[in-house]
């Protein structure tokens, strides 16, 4: 089983845990911020096992169907997890704002803090791991976990912030409004998850750093005269890359395909832990200038008439 499964089933499991406690205390005690995180922590299961289908469809190896694989699967589940997430930080907003109108109080205060520091501890755990995981399979979707779970963390610490307020000083507002503050900052860090899986599922190239460093090694690189054509794009841990390298006409293509091995080996030392599909194409001359008409749109074609 692989580190990326192992993740998702402990996230799933804890997950579980946090919402059968959750949803009975905050029930008990009437606490709109507890029930927030019942609620959370129950989209959190739904999402985690999500994730786990995602992770192990992405897993399968490309096919006659997938020839490039299945990576974008995770971008998929990325985008998915952040969507519930923001509907998820809209209703709490709701029954936060409820609770300001009706002016509800909270009761059973000690149990309801003893959960929450049982939660704290627990989230942060998993938070820890899910991160080591993620730095480790550079997988896009534990790192949407591992995000997601964070402002888990950061909530349930606001939520316990509240309850002891209220413990000490009964200002039972307190509750529902760290409830708002805590939607409004659930809905903001969804929105940088969203954003990334679509940029994946867009095609959106590899970070600047590690272009600039694709470059680096072609430019760097005895025998290539110049390269055109660069482009990269990633789908969950696989790193594609294609360029057009430019070598002298009398060059052996024997030649020519080691010097395009030996580049193709020193990209991927770029970074290891990702699994790079590179393609390069051996030009014997500069013919960027030549077929540049061939990749210019039929539209802009007629525009230049």
């Amino acid at each position: 089983m692989t580190m990326q499964k192992k993740a998702t089933i402990v996230s799933s499991s804890v997950a579980v845990t946090l919402v059968v406690i959750k949803l009975i205390v905050g029930l008990i005690s009437g606490s709109v911020a507890v029930l927030a995180s019942a609620i959370d922590s129950g989209l959190d299961l739904a999402v985690s096992l999500f994730n786990l289908f995602a992770v192990s469809n992405a897993e399968k190896p490309a096919d006659e169907r997938f020839n490039y694989g299945r990576g974008k699967i995770e971008a998929i589940a990325a985008v998915l997890e952040g969507s519930i997430i923001t509907l998820s930080g809209f209703y709490i907003f709701y029954e936060a704002i409820q609770k300001l109108l009706h002016e509800e109080p909270v009761t059973h205060l000690d149990i309801s803090i003893g959960v929450m520091v049982i939660s704290l501890v627990v989230t942060g755990a998993l938070v820890v791991f899910l991160n080591h995981v993620a730095k480790v399979t550079q997988s896009m979707v534990i790192k949407s976990d591992a995000l997601h779970y964070k402002t888990d963390l950061l909530s349930n610490g606001a939520i316990l912030v509240s309850l002891v307020v209220i413990y000490f000083t009964d200002f039972f507002m307190i509750d529902a409004i760290l409830g708002i503050l805590i939607a409004i900052y659930i809905v903001y860090s969804a929105f940088e998850l969203i954003q990334e899986g679509v940029l994946v599922l867009m095609d959106v190239s590899l970070d600047e750093e590690t272009v600039q460093k694709i470059k680096e090694v072609i430019e760097s690189e005895p025998g290539v005269n110049d390269y055109h054509w660069l482009k990269t794009r990633k789908a969950g841990n696989d790193y594609f890359v294609d360029v057009h390298l430019v070598f002298t006409p009398d060059m052996s293509l024997l030649e020519a395909h080691r010097i395009g091995d030996n580049v193709e080996a020193r990209i991927k030392q770029i970074d290891p832990k990702a699994d790079w599909l590179i393609n390069i194409h051996l030009d014997p001359y500069d013919d960027s200038v030549i077929n540049e008409e061939e990749h210019i749109p039929e539209s802009t074609k007629s525009e230049s008439r």
